[in-house]
């Protein structure tokens, strides 16, 4: 039994380490310099883009993390606690490691939902501060410019007169 529970401990740790969410690192957005732009030009926007999509993000993947482990940390208190109740030592330990393993498994979930969200919300922010700087965002497009309206009294001709 101490075999197994340690074998299923080290592949719950294992699965939670490989969950971590990460800091993303750099966009998924294809973007594509502005009419007439220099390329230098572009390749400043480019940085100075990322480091204001890095700001937008910073301290979240870490936030995600602790939420994850804790989800862990739960997990394992909650199986110790059902499995203690039975007033056996090896359910308790059972109880623990399977609660430290579905623990980890949610919070490994948690970390993936959270590396898709930061990597959307990174993405968000670069796209839009590179299309603020006048570059080619597929999806933003500029609006449509639309006739003013003609001014009062100029306006369409008046509808013929009725016969009746």
């Amino acid at each position: 039994m101490r075999k197994s529970s340690i074998a299923l401990f080290s592949l719950a740790s294992l699965v939670m380490v490989a969950g971590c969410a990460m800091q993303p690192v750099g966009p998924t957005v294809r973007v594509m310099p502005g009419p007439y732009k220099p390329f230098e030009v572009f390749q400043r926007d480019q940085y100075d883009c990322s480091q204001y999509a890095d700001q937008q993000v910073a301290g979240q993947a870490d936030a995600a993390n602790g939420r994850a482990l804790g989800a862990a940390v739960i997990g394992t208190g909650l199986g110790l606690a059902l499995g203690a109740a039975t007033g056996d030592g090896h359910a308790a330990t059972a109880g623990a490691v399977a609660g430290g393993a579905v623990g980890g498994a949610i919070g490994a979930d948690m970390s993936d939902r959270a590396n898709f969200s930061l990597q959307r919300r990174y993405d968000n922010a670069y796209a839009e501060c590179m299309y603020a700087r006048g570059n080619q965002v597929p999806g933003f497009g500029r609006p449509q410019a639309y006739p003013p309206p003609p001014p009062p009294g100029r306006g369409a001709p008046p509808p013929p007169p009725r016969r009746g």
